[in-house]
């Protein structure tokens, strides 16, 4: 038994197969030259349109999204947290070593 996915798939190929047939008949002049040269032109228009959506998509993220930090500053950012544990570990040390001093 073909599961779910197998299913869709062949629908999608038969869709497919189908639309590149009705493509043919529409462009080379089946239903007469009126209609080859509007399938042609829509054809057209919708493959530039999308091209140009897409980078227009593109610009409009890079020029709404905020610059990442410098290098440096993360680099800065990290080694202040590194001091930081440290710091944090040898007082945890003394701690300790004072607790088993006083025993």
């Amino acid at each position: 038994m073909p599961s779910k996915d197998q299913g869709i798939g062949a629908a999608i190929l038969a869709g497919c197969i189908l639309g590149i047939i009705i493509y043919f008949l529409l462009v080379f002049d089946v239903f007469g030259e009126n209609v080859a040269l509007w399938v042609l032109k829509l054809t057209a228009f919708i493959a530039v349109g999308g091209i140009l959506g897409i980078g227009a998509w593109i610009g409009w993220t890079m020029a709404t999204t905020p610059p990442p930090k410098p290098i440096e500053d993360i680099e800065k950012e990290l080694e202040e947290e590194s001091t930081e544990e440290k710091s944090e570990e040898s007082k945890e040390e003394e701690t300790k070593s004072e607790g088993e001093a006083e025993k």
